[in-house]
């Protein structure tokens, strides 16, 4: 019988399989030399860590402790409970310190926080010498902050200074600047705005270049024009960088000390005490370090707050 018919053809043999190349693997290192390495890395961290605890946690535990101790140099600390807190609130310069320190944080915003978003929305829209003028906005970031402070007391100089030499030339009346109770904040608000609002407006100029510009075409097609544009498409565009920016700017309001302390001094009529002048003063004038510490913990929750603010708006962003 015959199993296959004569003009059948012959079954196709099987490929042969596939080869592929060998993987390069890399050559399993010894368990000691993962040992080291781990071993160094761990060694890098922990000195970081060493100086993070020695300069920053132990200070601030410390003065934790303090709070709650009569405490001066050269002498055992004794525990007084809360009677340092209770001290301070007793003091008038306290709530003249915290007034004065939510006035300059609302006017730091107000001008800390418009003018540099205008400034960048400038920059964003210039199409020649932009490197040059971003050199200029950051340039007083540059200056050390008591140099600058120095600089701004001799030009708020009631008497030759350049501010009422300019309002003189163009017959206009003079101000007594910081040397005035009603003029002496905002004078430092626009201190602290001028040297600190370069970095602001760089971070601002980079959130704006990050729009994507069909967007902007699409609002010029439908008929928008620069302030609607700016209103729909850039402050929804970067309204997360504009939110952690004023966080940080009220965070950093708060703990304003080098004006005050170079250019007022904390006068007129303590009308520029600040908390963290107070502190200071505590400290190294009152010789108090009970209640200085006492300050520094009440500024700390105050701080914490809006730190905690920070940190869920972050994540929840994430």
């Amino acid at each position: 019988m015959r199993t296959a018919s004569r003009g059948a053809a012959p079954a196709p043999a099987a490929p042969p399989p596939l080869k592929l190349p060998p993987r390069d693997r890399a050559p399993a290192r010894p368990w000691r030399r993962r040992l080291a390495d781990q071993a160094a890395a761990h060694g890098f961290l922990l000195g970081g860590v060493l100086c993070f605890a020695l300069f920053s946690w132990y200070p601030a535990i410390r003065s934790l402790v303090i709070a709650f101790q009569k405490y001066t140099p050269g002498s055992d600390p004794e525990w007084v409970g809360t009677a340092n807190f209770t001290r301070v609130f007793g003091d008038p310069e306290f709530a003249a310190a915290w007034r004065n320190t939510a006035v300059f944080t609302a006017l730091a915003l107000l001008l800390g926080f418009a003018v540099p978003f205008l400034m960048a929305l400038v920059l964003n829209e210039l199409r020649h010498a932009r490197a040059f003028f971003r050199i200029v906005v950051y340039l007083p970031v540059m200056i050390p902050p008591v140099v600058s402070a120095l600089l701004w007391k001799w030009f708020y100089d009631p008497g030759a200074g350049l501010a009422n030499e300019s309002l003189r030339l163009l017959h206009l009346p003079t101000s007594n600047w910081s040397n005035g109770a009603d003029t002496a904040l905002i004078s430092l608000v626009i201190v602290a705005t001028w040297a600190n609002m370069g970095g602001t407006v760089l971070i601002y100029l980079a959130a704006l270049q990050s729009i994507p510009g069909e967007l902007y075409e699409a609002a010029e097609l439908d008929g928008a024009n620069l302030l609607q544009r700016v209103r729909y498409v850039t402050v929804p565009q970067t309204r997360f960088i504009l939110l952690m920016l004023m966080l940080l700017q009220i965070i950093a309001t708060m703990q304003v000390f080098t004006e005050p302390f170079v250019i007022t001094g904390g006068g007129p009529e303590n009308s520029t005490v600040t908390v963290l002048y107070l502190i200071y003063k505590y400290a190294f004038l009152y010789n108090d370090f009970g209640g200085a510490c006492a300050l520094s913990v009440l500024l700390l929750l105050a701080l914490g707050a809006f730190s905690a603010l920070y940190l869920r708006l972050t994540r929840t962003e994430d």
